[in-house]
């Protein structure tokens, strides 16, 4: 059987939702499981996270996917719903909405009876200045009292657009919230994500909102997992399936990309772009054999790439680490010019999966 498998590591999965309650001890924990829980595969994450106080997901699919699982804890639609018909959905499931535009609003306060009596909250989302979702602070007060008076709890929200780095930006997105949120006490609020959980103690509020920290990869450029105590949830690994023996000149994959400048012993690993390694890469790349990096050579293929083994003990079955806990996944995407969300986001389902604890 062909060995391209998935690893996800519960205990690192529960040690990194025990650090949000470490540096977010007063604070509600909306743990963001959504796109499968980062690639990582839903239905196991959730069982690691069942301490959380709530999940966090795109859409109304991800959402029914959880009630039906049987968790009970508050779910909150971070892009709220999409059509008014969902909103039937969104009251048999029990679900939290975000509203970003008048329209839900609308939807909303149309079910405002049922919606109230089930001791949901409204989440209304201020854009201050991401430019994504949310309404402008000159309209989100009046939609905040509307909903008020129709007999909503609201929390105000917010999103940063560079949390992970050093912006004027942020000291005004800042601002603006704290402005909205003195305008409209009393009310609950939320503004942080994994980055600013780190950044901005002071203001973590009634609900944070992790993601990339939960799975443990890292939300900055300069800090990996180890210097922010986190673990790696996810193992990536294949198996060598071939060896060869090369001569100094020979070449290596697809367009002769690579051209040995020594003789060598290269190895192939069963895994490629079609299991949703990254094809293409602007700096060296590198897997990892019992804890040491060995280098990627030539392009990569739909189901196989190339190592150099020269100065490593390896033979048919070994196993290599494309990411884990030797070779990080930010790593990996920083030599693919991405980020660790996106590799672990895209991956197939052509690997196999398994849970451990």
């Amino acid at each position: 059987m062909r060995q391209a498998t998935v690893y996800i590591d519960s205990s690192a999965l529960q040690y990194n939702l025990n650090r949000v309650k470490q540096l977010a001890p007063h604070s509600k924990i909306v743990s963001m499981v959504k796109a499968n829980a980062y690639g990582h595969g839903i239905k196991d994450c959730l069982a690691a996270l069942e301490s959380t106080d709530a999940f966090g997901v795109a859409c109304l699919e991800e959402a029914i996917e959880i009630r039906q699982l049987g968790y009970t804890q508050p779910i909150t639609l971070i892009e709220g719903v999409f059509s008014a018909d969902e909103m039937v959905d969104v009251i048999q499931y029990q679900l939290e909405c975000i509203v970003h535009r008048i329209q839900q609003v609308e939807w909303l306060i149309a079910h405002k009876n049922t919606y109230n009596a089930l001791g949901l909250k409204v989440w209304i989302k201020l854009n201050s200045g991401m430019n994504r979702l949310g309404f402008k602070s000159s309209e989100i007060i009046d939609v905040i009292n509307r909903l008020k008076v129709e007999g909503f709890t609201c929390v105000l929200a917010m999103h940063f657009a560079n949390a992970d780095a050093d912006h004027a930006l942020n000291e005004q997105q800042i601002a603006q919230f704290l402005q909205v949120k003195q305008a409209c006490e009393p009310i609950m609020a939320s503004c942080c994500n994994s980055a600013a959980i780190f950044k901005y103690p002071k203001l973590h509020f009634d609900f944070v909102r992790p993601g990339i920290m939960l799975y443990g990869a890292t939300p900055f450029a300069d800090q990996d997992v180890h210097k922010l105590d986190l673990k790696p949830v996810m193992t990536f690994s294949a198996e060598i399936i071939a060896l060869n023996h090369i001569q100094q000149g020979e070449h290596v994959g697809y367009g002769s990309s690579f051209t040995a400048a020594k003789n060598m012993n290269i190895a192939i690993v069963s895994v490629g772009y079609g299991d949703g390694y990254p094809r293409v890469y602007q700096k060296p790349n590198f897997v990892a054999i019992r804890d040491q990096l060995v280098p990627v050579i030539g392009r990569v293929s739909m189901d196989m790439i190339a190592i150099d083994v020269t100065d490593i003990e390896a033979e048919i079955g070994t196993q290599v680490e494309l990411w884990g806990k030797t070779r990080l996944v930010d790593d990996v995407a920083d030599a693919n010019a991405t980020i660790g969300y996106e590799l672990l986001c895209r991956l197939t389902q052509r690997p196999s999966r398994r849970t451990y604890k």
